[in-house]
């Protein structure tokens, strides 16, 4: 009765203030639970561990580390920030679970022409984290009350697969734009193009069709205008030239599975 009182009191106090304050705590603890359903789902998710293929874990996780460099991350020294390599040729995906978990698949890496336009995503993906787009949609769809009841383990009764759900969220198309923003942001203070993630978008804009594109699409609804948009925050900032680095792009996909 002492926790179920507890929850009871936090989500009035959460409630009064509009749901804008949720604790740091939920992104981790679901973060967690969605890394863990991942880690056991092994015939699902095949992870490449970095001593398999150590190029390309040095390369991504440089442009993770560049992302987190340029003081515009609000969490970047409350979350995880662990990046995986997904392998799996056939989805041009990638994802970051609430807590900063950073997941990248084969298939998008070896879809992309250059380390900019992957450094596009991976800052696209870390924004909504860091933004914590995911847990706001977790509250809007379950209840602040009953995510609450989760963390202090009063009811976990029908959150099993938590983890599963957390990784079918749709974001919003305004998380979506967003994300974009800061994407831009975040490599414009980097040698990076950064229009990266508008690379991406052109690139499968002319590719509609193509099957591994839906697992991003069911997830990321596309804002109207996108490539447009992107060009026009990079234009705000000071239309500063960067780099996309294909050469050295082109070693990271040779170098993987």
């Amino acid at each position: 009765m002492r926790n179920t009182g507890i929850v009871f009191t936090l989500v009035l106090l959460f409630s009064s203030c509009g749901g804008s304050w949720i604790p740091h705590e939920l992104d981790l603890m679901l973060g967690k639970q969605s890394n863990t359903f991942i880690e056991e789902n092994t015939n699902q998710f095949k992870i490449i561990e970095p001593e398999e293929a150590p190029f390309a874990y040095e390369r991504i996780e440089a442009i993770r580390d560049e992302i987190l460099a340029s003081g515009l991350v609000k969490n970047k020294d409350k979350f995880n920030w662990e990046l995986k390599i997904v392998h799996d040729d056939s989805v041009l995906n990638a994802f970051c679970l609430p807590g900063g978990y950073i997941y990248v698949y084969t298939g998008l890496i070896k879809y992309l022409n250059s380390e900019a336009a992957l450094a596009g995503v991976i800052g696209h993906e870390m924004a909504h984290a860091d933004q914590r787009h995911g847990v706001q949609q977790m509250v809007k769809n379950m209840g602040l009350g009953l995510l609450m009841q989760y963390i202090f383990g009063v009811d976990n009764s029908g959150l099993v697969n938590i983890g599963a759900n957390l990784l079918s969220l749709s974001f919003s198309r305004s998380d979506e734009s967003e994300a974009d923003a800061l994407s831009v942001k975040y490599l414009y203070k980097t040698n990076y193009d950064a229009r990266g993630a508008a690379h991406f978008f052109e690139q499968i804009e002319k590719d509609q069709k193509n099957e591994g594109m839906l697992e991003f699409a069911s997830t990321h609804p596309n804002p109207e205008n996108r490539v447009q948009e992107i060009e026009k925050y990079w234009q705000e900032l000071g239309a500063k030239k960067g780099e996309l680095f294909e050469a050295r792009y082109q070693k990271i996909k040779s170098s993987l599975p």
